[in-house]
């Protein structure tokens, strides 16, 4: 679809849009988790996250954990439904001295019966890629954030494009992709468009959707209300429309939508859920999560 097409579909009666976005829903909810790997001191300047070394945020921070806390948390998110487990690190991209430790987090997630392994490690080279799919990973998550036009508003230390060629490299590895935005940036319907389109021609098999959390003494700490909760629904449904096939799945931020319209979500173009905490903000109970989705009658996606 074209740019004008998915903006004429955006300005549609919020109802009559939901429902053409639902035409491409199956009734499965795939529920994943994470674990905060390794938190902190990251040298890039992404003006949303507490992470970054540029910013005093005064987050913990903690270099990368044990194998043991590993399988701990992947048991526990296994314990409450998830059938997908990332390992998740700070830093522009996985240092040395630790890649071979992350691998080995990997593997260990591997070796859980009904679990499928998920990295988020930053940008990755050709020999990084290829050592991850040699070590099984399933999935690799890497997100553009934001379109194309708007990033240099968003971070100025890698370019869009750096993103970009990581998710051409786990595509070219065989690796599956799970690829997204964090919205409520600052960015402009039309940028919101542009996301939709350059994900449909990335194709990830997953696109997780965060909404931003602002975070105290980081430059958009005061960006609460630069989306609101209609503009999330008609954006969640126009990434639908326009990657049919892939999961759209709520993440980050997504308690700034009432229980209401998260419900309204899942019925209509989200199909998956990150459950659990966050990275450096506080998720929802996945019991509550698990009831959601009995009480909408979908069926909750197993291995």
């Amino acid at each position: 679809m074209t740019k004008e097409e998915l903006l004429e579909l955006y300005n549609l009666e919020l109802n009559k849009l939901l429902e053409i976005a639902s035409q491409n829903l199956s009734n499965n909810v795939e529920f994943c988790s994470i674990v905060n790997a390794r938190n902190g001191k990251c040298s890039q300047d992404c003006k949303y996250c507490a992470q970054s070394s540029h910013y005093r945020t005064n987050i913990e921070t903690y270099p990368l954990i044990t194998e043991t806390e590993v399988i701990k948390a992947a048991k526990d998110a296994k314990n409450n439904h998830a059938t997908r487990f990332a390992v998740v690190t700070s830093g522009k991209t996985p240092a040395e001295e630790d890649f071979d430790k992350v691998l080995t987090l990997i593997n260990a997630v591997n070796k859980i019966d009904g679990l499928k392994s998920c990295a988020s490690i930053g940008i990755l080279n050709d020999e990084m890629a290829k050592k991850l799919v040699d070590t099984g990973l399933k999935r690799f998550h890497h997100n553009i954030n934001t379109c194309r036009s708007y990033y240099p508003q968003v971070c100025t230390t890698h370019k869009w494009e750096d993103r970009l060629n990581t998710c051409k490299l786990v595509k070219k590895y065989g690796m599956e992709l799970c690829c997204g935005v964090i919205l409520g940036m600052g960015e402009t319907v039309e940028q919101r468009i542009e996301m939709a389109l350059e994900l449909a021609e990335i194709q990830p098999e997953s696109i997780p959707v965060n909404i931003l959390m602002p975070i105290k003494d980081t430059p958009f700490e005061n960006y609460y209300d630069r989306i609101n909760e209609e503009n999330i629904l008609r954006t969640l449904a126009i990434f639908k429309i326009a990657n049919p096939k892939s999961v759209l799945r709520f993440c980050g931020g997504r308690m700034r939508l009432s229980d209401e319209n998260q419900k309204l979500a899942l019925k209509t173009c989200v199909e998956g859920i990150l459950i659990g905490n966050y990275l450096t903000t506080v998720g929802k109970n996945p019991r509550d999560d698990f009831n959601t989705v009995k009480n909408l009658d979908k069926n909750l996606v197993k291995l």
